[in-house]
């Protein structure tokens, strides 16, 4: 039964890869190069090398590199690190921008069996240096212009990598590393510190993990994907990895523009695009013209995560896209927990969609009990590809194997997840509850409101109120007691915030995550 179970699970990874007309002895070679490798990242580039060695695995402004490029590339940059003191039990960071560099240190790294910190190009000096030191980094792989910010720590630059490639003469590889990587991506550090959330590199439940994805987002073998999103972040990472394992062709840029990612759709015919929410609403906010001079109907799939997506901005792409966007639900330790593809989207477009394959989401009460239907909980789930701990901590699994993301939310009767707000959000003004996203998502249906943050801040007499951070529209003007007005005719008097702070724009992570803290 096990068996079956297993099969079905990995039906959507299977079907995802068949190529119509394709040789047979493709896909041949394809399993006998990753047979070495087990089913983990290095099994899945191995793979593509082998079944496609000459398509384009990247492309990245005027560089392009094929799977055998990158395959061999990885390997001679394996080599020079090894001459350069990095072991199986050494711990490298990776701080690059997206390019194909960035992909040639995490292949080279996990060849060794090295464990890889794949580190957000967002910090700063101060924080940077914090995080190598509480990471336990021994080498950082970087970008040029990080040098300075890197500081004392033994490290090498992208030119100083391209140096080691150009003047490799085909080392051999070892047919599998001599202990099996763990790869560490930084959670979004939105209320502290970001720490390190590891996963092993070669595991097959991060292959379940990828077939539960894929049973949702309708991505196949040899699509050409282009993802802005940072290959740093677990969603972008996760786009990376995907467009690798099915052969595919991913397209990038080392920095974020709507028009340019537009253009790179266009250019490229891509069938996928991987961003997060506020991607997508640059791209909606460019003039009208401008979005129509872009050619984009040959996206099959819009993939969204990382963030919230407002109502609205769900409406609108589709409006203008079409039926292909698919909301992603989940976060950096669970994986993917829901998806709403888009007729869930259409017919709510609030929703976080539905578990796929193999995933399990509960909503508890306080005491761990399953609540019903429309009643709001914490949302916990059980997928195969979560986390395996933060650094430096025990993992403790929980006895049920279900892990709270730290949201409520709850289903509706159409078995539909909504994101009600963080456990932690929630703000107790004058002894009521008050869960800051109903007040968000009413004023962001505001005509004037671009976007609406509300938080809570200290009071003598309630204890907490709410406070409303708010971003206009363009050449819209309106004031806070009109949005207070707004406010009060369709919510509870005690969910009205107390004030309104108008500003230009909201403070976020590379990722396009409200930074909260900054807003109290």
């Amino acid at each position: 039964m096990r068996t079956l179970d297993k099969s079905l699970l990995m039906w959507p990874l299977l079907r995802a890869n068949v190529a119509p007309f394709e040789r047979p002895d493709r896909l041949m070679r394809a399993l006998l190069a990753a047979r070495p490798f087990g089913s983990g990242l290095l099994a899945a580039v191995a793979a593509s090398a082998a079944r496609y060695p000459h398509a384009p695995a990247l492309i990245c402004g005027d560089e392009r590199v094929s799977y055998r490029q990158l395959w061999q590339g990885s390997a001679a940059l394996e080599a020079g690190l090894a001459q350069r003191g990095v072991t199986s039990e050494s711990r490298v960071g990776v701080l690059c921008f997206n390019s194909p560099w960035f992909v040639y240190s995490l292949l080279a790294v996990v060849r060794l069996g090295a464990d890889v910190v794949l580190l957000n190009t967002s910090l700063g000096p101060a924080q940077l240096r914090s995080t190598l030191h509480t990471e336990g980094i021994d080498m950082v792989l970087h970008d040029d212009e990080f040098a300075a910010a890197v500081g004392p720590t033994k490290s090498l630059t992208v030119g100083q990598l391209r140096q080691i490639v150009a003047s490799s003469t085909a080392p051999p590889s070892r047919p599998r590393p001599p202990r099996q990587s763990r790869l560490v991506v930084l959670t979004s550090g939105t209320t502290g510190h970001p720490k390190g959330a590891t996963r092993r590199s070669d595991d097959g439940s991060a292959i379940e993990g990828v077939s539960a994805l894929l049973s949702k987002v309708p991505l196949r073998v040899r699509d050409t994907l282009v993802i802005p999103a940072p290959f740093f972040h677990a969603w972008g990472l996760t786009g990376l990895l995907i467009g690798l394992g099915l052969s595919g062709t991913v397209v990038t840029a080392p920095h974020f523009d709507a028009a340019e990612v537009l253009g790179l759709v266009d250019t490229h015919r891509a069938d996928a695009l991987i961003v997060v929410p506020t991607m997508l609403q640059r791209i909606c906010a460019l003039p009208v013209r401008e979005l129509a001079g872009f050619e984009t109907q040959s996206l099959r799939v819009i993939a969204s995560s990382g963030a919230a997506m407002r109502a609205a901005l769900v409406t609108e792409v589709l409006d203008r896209f079409g039926p292909v966007l698919h909301n992603v639900y989940g976060s950096t330790e669970v994986a993917t927990a829901t998806v709403a593809r888009p007729r869930d989207l259409r017919a709510a477009p609030s929703t976080a969609g539905r578990p796929p394959t193999g995933v399990r989401v509960k909503i508890l009460d306080v005491d761990g009990s399953v609540v019903e239907a429309g009643v709001t909980g914490r949302i916990f789930v059980r997928n195969a590809a979560r986390f395996d701990g933060y650094t430096g901590e025990v993992n403790r699994e929980p006895a049920t194997g279900l892990l709270a993301t730290g949201d409520l939310g709850h289903f509706d009767r159409r078995g539909l997840l909504f994101v009600d707000g963080r456990e932690d959000d929630m703000i107790v003004s004058g002894g009521e509850n008050v869960y800051p996203s109903e007040v968000e998502q009413l004023l962001n249906e505001h005509p004037d409101v671009e976007e609406a943050v509300v938080v809570g801040v200290n009071d003598e007499a309630f204890g907490r109120v709410l406070k409303a951070v708010v971003v206009l529209r363009s050449g819209r003007n309106t004031d806070s007691e009109a949005l207070k007005v707004y406010v009060a005719e369709r919510l509870a008097r005690y969910k009205v915030p107390r004030t309104f702070v108008f500003r230009a724009e909201l403070p976020r992570t590379a990722t396009g995550k409200i930074l909260r803290r900054e807003l109290v």
